[in-house]
């Protein structure tokens, strides 16, 4: 390329240019690649100076290698120029194809704008096409665009040169020859970019993996260590509630292998009485208090927490729970419970637990006639309903009581007063023990103590299963019986008389003590406390009706 004038080119001049293009393309890094390219320039075009200005991210163009000049690339490489310079430079001077040329008697206006320069001394040129120390040539390099070559793409940088070697502009050959050089060299640099940023997103993604293993290890070992029970479950579909995964503890807890929990749901292993709340907790993730089942058939309180794992593309789709054992807890909570409802002395209901037990039979609204109770019922069934309770049955289209109905309850009703007429109801027989006050003055309160035990004892002896038994206070029982006609109440009043009167150990002597009973009915429209100062009235009539001295012998 001694001359750009002369119609033939060397072969050594296209060889040099082959190498230097196969050098940028074997470049293993974008710094390698730029660096390529530069020297490429001053190698193969017989440029004494190049510089490979590069678009940042914020658009600015840095100058990102330099060859030719070791003072000049330590002063100006890395140095920004701001893209508006940049755009003046490429909008300005002569169109050479797709290079700009600005002489030296435009450039003068860039001398003192923000991109980075080197200035060389050198004579004034003797003739026209001589190279001017001010003249610039800019090879601006293009990303390959949707038509290939040229401009079409989005500017990544720009090729600057400076002094040719031969002293004069370059022809038509040289221009060429830079040109197509400042493309394949956007190519090398959109490759080596392209190669730079999978580079680095494998690494991000090996990091990501590592991380992720890390967190999957972690987890694991959260999940396979913890003290208390997890599991993972199947969440939504045919398998819904079904046990995926669970650790140890979980496994010790139901006394259950991990491989025979795989065979089962939540739903498998709850308490029936539990499961409306197991099923709202696993719709909506949270936290219930429920009893799982044992291998050996008893259950165990839980505390179980919900935690829905949502899948991006899929939506909900396991559920990882927490299982911790609150058995003591809840055991503390019954016995409190127990205590608050039940008489510390004997066991037995207290007298707010019997109210309790009572007012829960008993509705309180009233209707003008037994009619309306049947076209309640005709209206929810149908017909006018039948119902068994405690052996009682309940023809409601011919009811006789003046109480509404409300869904699902049986009405308690009264035998008429005088007769058993076949009715049988809620009987509330009230106890008063006789004899008690003395053995108390006697004996002292340890003997009165083991007396009354002993009476609860033979109290809830003698009545049936679903009966209740409480004690009102001091000398004084309550027995709730339902389904029992009259006779059927007073034979029973007779029999727990018979009990009662037996002879009782206390204190290491045996004393006795007698019974009177009263007979009350509870039925719809009376309050817990009216049934019961009925039956109380009742039993203080009997009392008095008997004399004084058969009292205790019953």
């Amino acid at each position: 390329m001694e001359t750009d004038s002369e119609p033939y080119v060397r072969l050594a001049s296209l060889r040099q240019l082959h190498q230097a293009m196969a050098d940028m393309n074997k470049a293993r890094s974008l710094a390698d690649t730029l660096q390529a390219v530069a020297d490429g320039v001053v190698q193969a075009l017989n440029y004494e100076l190049a510089c490979v200005n590069l678009v940042g991210p914020d658009g600015d163009l840095v100058v990102a290698a330099f060859a030719g000049n070791p003072a000049a690339e330590a002063l100006i490489t890395g140095r920004s120029g701001s893209r508006a310079s940049w755009d003046r430079r490429l909008n300005m001077g002569e169109q050479w194809g797709d290079l700009i040329f600005i002489p030296h008697t435009e450039g003068w206006v860039l001398d003192d704008d923000d991109v980075p320069q080197w200035y060389t001394d050198g004579p004034a040129p003797r003739f026209e096409d001589e190279w001017h120390p001010s003249d610039r040539l800019f090879a601006p390099m293009y990303a390959p665009g949707p038509q290939g070559a040229g401009n079409s793409g989005e500017l990544i940088g720009v090729l600057s040169v400076d002094r040719p070697r031969n002293g004069r502009r370059p022809g038509a050959w040289g221009r060429e020859a830079l040109q197509m050089y400042a493309f394949q060299a956007a190519i090398a640099i959109s490759n080596a970019r392209l190669r730079s940023n999978m580079q680095r997103a494998l690494v991000r993604l090996e990091r990501d993996q590592q991380a992720l293993r890390a967190s999957e290890e972690s987890f694991r070992q959260a999940f396979e260590y913890a003290p208390s029970g997890m599991a993972i479950a199947e969440m939504g579909g045919d398998q819904h509630g079904r046990i995926l995964r669970t650790n140890d503890a979980l496994c010790r807890l139901l006394g259950r292998r991990a491989s025979a929990m795989r065979r089962y749901a939540f739903s498998d292993l709850v308490h029936p009485e539990d499961l409306g709340t197991l099923l709202r907790t696993s719709a909506e993730g949270g936290r219930a208090e429920l009893r799982l089942g044992r291998r050996d058939g008893t259950y165990v309180w839980v505390s179980l927490r919900n935690s829905v794992v949502a899948d991006a593309a899929d939506g909900p789709r396991f559920l990882l729970t927490h299982v911790e054992d609150i058995e003591e807890r809840k055991r503390r909570e019954l016995q409190l419970a127990h205590r608050a409802s039940h008489d510390s002395l004997t066991g037995l209901p207290n007298s707010a637990e019997l109210r309790s037990r009572l007012a829960a039979r008993l509705c309180q609204r009233p209707q003008s006639s037994h009619t309306a109770v049947a076209d309640a019922m005709d209206a929810a069934y149908g017909h006018s309903a039948v119902f068994d309770s405690g052996g009682h049955t309940f023809d409601f289209s011919a009811a006789a009581e003046p109480y509404g109905a409300f869904d699902h309850h049986v009405h308690a009703v009264a035998p008429e007063d005088g007769r058993d007429d076949g009715t049988k109801g809620l009987a509330v027989l009230f106890c008063d023990l006789d004899g008690f006050k003395s053995i108390n003055d006697r004996f002292g309160h340890n003997a009165g103590d083991a007396v009354l035990i002993e009476v609860a004892r033979r109290l809830s002896g003698g009545v049936r299963d679903g009966d209740t038994v409480a004690r009102l206070g001091g000398d004084e029982f309550v027995i709730l019986a339902n389904g029992l006609g009259r006779a059927d109440a007073e034979d029973l009043a007779v029999r727990l008389r018979g009990e009662i009167i037996q002879p009782i150990r206390a204190e290491g002597r045996a004393v006795r003590v007698g019974a009177s009973f009263g007979i009350g009915w509870a039925h719809c429209g009376m309050t817990a406390d009216e049934v019961l100062k009925s039956a109380d009235e009742r039993m203080y009539v009997e009392k008095r009706s008997r004399p004084k001295q058969h009292r205790r012998a019953g």
